[in-house]
């Protein structure tokens, strides 16, 4: 615990980002050792509140909760759960939304020529690839969709899930790929099977006509790719896993029961031949973003860390502030 020990000199408040897969032992178990070695006062962010933990899991998500300063969850549902599954205070919560670019509202038109999609109405997945994501299920939606809107071309894009690539390689891909075949639908999907940075994200956020985030388990409390298809002001259609449930409320987007893929088309086809509701959904999602941009998220984190700080005796050196993810 070198590290643990040496920022005792040199920071005032120490945030650690927690998700039980980035922290070594047994449900990340050294997170709480780091934390115990430390000599300063800790601000957690918590990416992961799940409704069913397992003993492990509860333990130490419990005791990294009671032994940070502050606790940091990007949804009211994340700290609700917390109060009733974890029995956590939730005067001792603070609930600071995920970030996002502050992009501007473009119409889609204008960026598809650039990405060699001009006149495609293009539905968007983004995000590391791997079981879970509900793919499989929007890729048997599709022909019925293509029925109705020949146009359409369904992109996904995000590099294979590193544990996944360990373990199995890119199994996982290649059945998608074969999917998109047996369903005839290789004109109508395209699969950007790498890492994209910022610019390039933004690039297939602002030429989406819809985004879509069908994942089939519904206790995730935090979803950054949803996160920034509001903040690009994009029309969502999604399952209603608990944190799209949350912000997508009030006419923010359209929810879908997971499992149906005549569901998912129906809903799929409804926004993509109106162009009216389309624009409502895109421009609700963008102005709920607007708490969301990064300036917003910034100034939260910094009262929330200075008020941790000035409960510590300062001394006359002006030390930086330090982020541990890992």
């Amino acid at each position: 615990m070198t590290t643990a020990r040496s920022l005792g000199r040199c920071v005032d408040v120490v945030s650690i980002q927690h998700e039980y897969g980035i922290w070594g032992g047994v449900d990340g178990a050294h997170v709480i050792d780091f934390v115990k070695a430390l000599s300063v006062p800790v601000v957690t962010t918590l990416h992961t509140v799940l409704q069913q933990p397992s003993a492990g899991q509860r333990s130490v998500l419990s005791e990294l909760v009671a032994r940070s300063d502050a606790t940091v969850v990007m949804s009211r549902s994340a700290a609700t759960r917390l109060k009733t599954v974890y029995g956590v205070d939730p005067r001792r919560l603070e609930i600071i939304p995920h970030g996002v670019p502050d992009l501007p509202l473009v119409d889609p038109e204008s960026v598809k020529p650039g990405l060699g999609l001009d006149g495609r109405d293009i539905l968007l997945s983004f995000g590391l690839l791997g079981p879970g994501k509900g793919y499989e299920w929007a890729l048997e939606a599709l022909p019925e969709v293509v029925a109705a809107n020949p146009a359409v071309c369904y992109v996904i894009v995000g590099a294979t899930h590193p544990e996944l690539l360990r373990t199995e390689g890119e199994a996982y891909r290649e059945r998608l790929h074969a999917q998109v075949r047996t369903l005839g639908m290789n004109d109508h999907v395209r699969f950007v099977d790498r890492f994209v940075g910022r610019v390039e994200l933004t690039r297939w956020l602002e030429a989406a006509s819809v985004f879509v985030t069908p994942y089939p388990k519904l206790d995730q409390i935090v979803s950054g790719t949803l996160s920034y298809a509001m903040g690009a002001g994009r029309a969502i259609v999604s399952t209603p896993y608990t944190y799209a449930s949350e912000i997508l409320a009030n006419g923010r987007g359209i929810l879908i029961a997971p499992g149906s893929a005549t569901g998912l088309a129906s809903a799929l086809n409804a926004v993509l031949g109106d162009d009216g509701l389309r624009a409502r959904l895109g421009r609700r999602a963008y102005e709920y973003s607007r708490r969301m941009v990064w300036s917003a998220v910034g100034g939260e984190y910094l009262r929330v860390l200075g008020a941790v700080a000035a409960k510590t005796p300062r001394t006359e050196l002006v030390r930086p502030l330090a982020t541990i993810s890992a």
